[in-house]
């Protein structure tokens, strides 16, 4: 096989250079004469993580396809703490990213099933506080691009930066309790009835798409598990309606200027 290169990474002082190749060892050379120093023996599979730690020069952190995480001393060439990402009922998750926290004492991983391993010192108290799922119910809308080549929400024909905060759900699609939706930035205080996840996007005279809350969700839907489909179904109908309107929008011109009290009309 022909040895390639994967990933690289400078340590935190600059005096080592860490490299994964794809015979799945690592090799520590001095950044300064180019001498290997030590082949870092434990991966099975490939390797696109090397983090160095923020401060401690010795420190590198390494994960790959293979599940495996490892903290390694480079300056020795010797292991430190290895931790591995079982999946119960599902064999091993491949390791996509890890990033150390500013302080160096808890870095975070995320892997090939949508989990954030958070791994460090102290009390996990304040992270049980929280869904085990969670996701925003825009995941996975499907992005198209316009004729400008600019990404746009397919379903709504909006900028994904431009759309309302999403709202947390679970893997399923299934909105959480409105004390978790506070946590998406700029919903932080916003009532409770503004936070109830069954809405839908509406396209005014002018063009502009804006959220409307259209329903509630009582405590019986709640119970009965009720799956709030009518995300979708909102979304469809506004794709319709702005379909039936192009036509008409592209020959329209505004009649006047916006006076800040109601949605101007084109004519």
């Amino acid at each position: 096989m022909k040895p390639k290169v994967t990933m690289i990474a400078w340590n935190q002082n600059d005096n080592y250079v860490v490299t994964a190749v794809n015979n799945h060892l690592l090799k520590v050379w001095n950044s300064s004469t180019g001498q290997l120093l030590h082949d870092l023996v434990g991966h099975a599979d490939e390797v696109f993580v090397l983090e160095t730690h923020p401060f401690d020069s010795r420190i590198m952190l390494s994960a790959g396809h293979d599940g495996n995480i490892f903290i390694w001393d480079i300056t020795k060439g010797t292991k430190t703490k290895h931790y591995f990402n079982m999946i119960e009922g599902q064999g091993h998750g491949a390791v996509f990213d890890c990033k150390f926290s500013p302080d160096g004492q808890h870095f975070a991983c995320t892997d090939s099933h949508g989990h954030l391993l958070i791994f460090g010192f102290g009390c996990s108290r304040p992270y049980e506080k929280i869904p085990d799922q969670m996701f925003f119910h825009t995941d996975y809308r499907p992005l198209i691009r316009d004729s400008n080549n600019y990404v746009l929400d397919e379903q709504t024909q909006q900028a994904p930066h431009l759309m309302p905060p999403p709202f947390l759900v679970d893997v399923d699609g299934n909105p959480h309790p409105t004390k978790y939706q506070r946590l998406v930035p700029g919903r932080e205080n916003c009532a409770d009835e503004h936070l109830i996840p069954q809405l839908g996007y509406v396209a005014t005279s002018d063009g502009e798409v804006v959220e409307q809350v259209i329903g509630q969700q009582t405590v019986d839907q709640d119970e009965q598990g009720l799956e709030p489909s009518i995300l979708d179904g909102m979304i469809r109908q506004l794709q319709l309606e702005q379909d039936q309107r192009t036509g008409a929008d592209q020959e329209s011109a505004p009649s006047g200027p916006q006076n800040g009290e109601g949605t101007p009309r084109r004519g």
